[in-house]
C-alpha cells in the first residue's frame, strides 16, 4: 500500500527559497600590485595606491630596493586614467618589461620587470583575498617558521647583494654571528619545547635592540645572523655587547623552571682586503663566534681592524 504525504501546504517554490543559498559575489581583483620575485627585497609588495610610485634604492624611494644596479630613483609608476604606465627615469642600467627595454610602456596583467642585476618585479591585480594569500605565500617563503624571524636562504640572498653595494660605495657593513651557548645541554635537560621557547623569546628579544634597517635571520639550529648595513666595527661591538647583556640579564622562564641562556658573538665587517666576497664575510663572522665559544662562552669576537693587525679582539662578559 502506497501512503500519501499529508500536505503540509507549503509549496515547492517555499521550500526552495528557504534552503536556497545566497549569493555570494565574487571578490573584484582590482588593486594594482609591484610584487618583488628575486632579488635582495624578494618577497615585498607594493600597492599601486598614488598617482605616481617611485621604485629605486634612494631612501625615498616608494618601493626601495638595494641592488647595486639600481639607481637611486630606477623608475616610477604613473596612473593615467583607468591605466597604469611604467617609466624608465633615465637608468644607468634601464627598465626591462617582458624582457624588452622600455622608455615607456603601459604595463598588463602578469608583467615582468627587470631592473638592477638580479631583480625581478612582477605587475598584477589583487583582491583582497589574493592580498592575504600572497603574504601568507611570502612568510612561509622567508620566515623561520618557528620564530618568524628570517630564514638562511632569505639571509644568504640579502647579503650578496649588501655587501656588493657596500664594497662599490666604500661603506661599512657589519655582520654579526650569535650561537646560543650549551643550547644542547637545555634540551636535554628541559625537553624540545623549551629549546623552541628559548629560540622564540631570544629572538624577540634581539629584535628590541636592533635597527629597522638591520636583518635578522635565524642561520639554522641556534645559531643567528644579523646584517648592519652602514655600521662601522666600534658600533657593531658595541650592539653585540648590548645582545650579550639584554639575553644576560633576561628571565627566560617556563614551565615555572628558570633557564640561564647567554650566548658567544663573531663580528666581522666589510669593506676590508681580507674579504673578496660575501662569503668570506660570513666565513670570518662564523669563525670568530666559534673563536668567542672556545675563549669560555658569553663573549664577543670582533676582526683586527686592519689586514696589518693579526690581534683578535675578545670581549668578556663579566658577571
Amino acid at each position: 500500500m502506497v501512503r500519501r504525504r499529508a500536505d503540509s501546504g507549503k509549496s515547492p517554490d517555499d521550500t526552495n527559497t528557504k534552503t536556497a543559498h545566497p549569493i555570494i559575489e565574487k571578490p573584484t581583483r582590482d588593486r594594482p600590485y609591484l610584487i618583488v620575485l628575486a632579488g635582495t627585497s624578494m618577497g615585498a609588495m607594493k600597492l599601486l595606491e598614488r598617482e605616481t610610485t617611485i621604485v629605486g634604492r634612494a631612501e625615498k624611494a616608494d618601493l626601495r630596493i638595494i641592488d647595486d644596479g639600481i639607481s637611486r630613483e630606477h623608475s616610477r609608476v604613473l596612473r593615467e586614467g583607468d591605466k597604469l604606465v611604467l617609466e624608465d627615469l633615465g637608468s644607468t642600467n634601464g627598465t626591462y618589461c617582458n624582457g624588452v627595454r622600455i622608455t615607456r610602456q603601459v604595463l598588463a596583467e602578469g608583467d615582468k620587470i627587470m631592473i638592477g642585476t638580479s631583480t625581478i618585479l612582477k605587475f598584477t591585480f589583487h583582491d583582497q583575498i589574493d592580498e592575504i594569500f600572497q603574504q601568507q605565500l611570502t612568510e612561509s617563503a622567508l620566515r623561520d617558521p618557528l620564530t618568524r624571524i628570517y630564514n638562511k636562504k632569505f639571509f644568504t640572498d640579502r647579503v650578496q647583494g649588501e655587501f656588493t653595494y657596500a664594497e662599490r660605495h666604500r661603506l661599512p657593513l657589519s655582520l654579526l654571528f650569535l650561537d646560543i651557548d650549551r643550547f644542547k645541554s637545555i634540551n636535554d635537560t628541559h625537553g624540545h619545547p623549551v629549546g623552541d621557547f628559548v629560540l622564540q623569546e631570544l629572538s624577540a628579544l634581539m629584535l628590541k635592540s636592533l635597527r629597522t634597517e638591520d636583518v635578522l635571520a635565524r642561520y639554522g639550529g641556534e645559531e643567528f645572523a644579523i646584517i648592519c648595513r652602514g655600521l662601522d666595527l666600534p658600533p657593531a661591538e658595541l650592539l653585540a655587547e648590548r645582545i650579550c647583556r639584554a639575553i644576560e640579564n633576561h628571565r627566560f622562564e617556563s614551565g615555572g623552571k628558570v633557564i640561564p641562556v647567554t650566548v658567544s658573538i663573531g663580528v666581522a665587517r666589510s669593506p676590508d682586503a681580507r674579504f673578496r666576497n660575501a662569503s668570506d664575510l660570513v666565513a670570518a663572522a662564523d669563525e670568530n663566534m666559534y673563536l668567542a665559544k672556545r675563549s669560555g662562552r658569553n663573549r664577543i669576537c670582533a676582526q683586527p681592524p686592519s689586514a696589518d693587525d693579526e690581534t683578535t679582539e675578545i670581549i668578556e662578559r663579566k658577571n
